[in-house]
């Protein structure tokens, strides 16, 4: 037991927003059941959920005395990808699998030096930048993109 607040109500509606606190998180901090977090105002408490949840940017946790802690997207170290094609360069991301926020003019992806790699060698321009990363949700929609089965279900796919 902790003796730090306690969050278990997650609001993802974007409808709360007298929020007392904030806290800036990676992609992949945003990703967990069970963390001690601290806020920017520098107070700590614990979200504690039943299941795994992904968090996105502007997410509310709800504190048990009713305080509300509002989640940002932190910058971190990414690639920006840019090219003549970004579809065809989209397309080589996601046939691998890699989050990848999508933009008019870029692709944004973490900071990997294979893909990197595979990236300049189609053509695409790659070059570090340190930003917030709100990568498109998976196939249908929401949660993450590697967190999906390859195994024998329902809606499983080859390679």
């Amino acid at each position: 037991m902790t003796d730090l607040p306690l969050a278990q109500s997650l609001h993802t509606d974007g409808t709360l927003e007298n929020a007392a606190a904030h806290c800036a998180l990676t992609y992949d901090a945003r990703f967990f059941r069970r963390r001690k977090l601290t806020t920017s105002e520098g107070w700590s408490f614990v979200a504690d959920f039943e299941h795994t949840v992904s968090l996105n940017d502007g997410d509310v946790l709800e504190l048990g005395d009713g305080r509300l802690v509002k989640v940002t997207a932190a910058p971190e170290n990414l690639l920006a990808v840019t090219g003549t094609d970004l579809s065809r360069l989209a397309w080589h991301i996601g046939n691998r699998h890699t989050p990848c926020q999508i933009e008019a003019t870029r692709l944004l992806i973490q900071n990997d030096p294979v893909i990197a790699h595979m990236l300049s060698h189609l053509g695409a321009g790659v070059s570090e930048v340190t930003e917030p990363f709100t990568p498109e949700g998976g196939a249908y929609g929401h949660g993450r993109t590697h967190a999906h089965d390859h195994g024998h279900s329902a809606h499983a796919h080859a390679h």
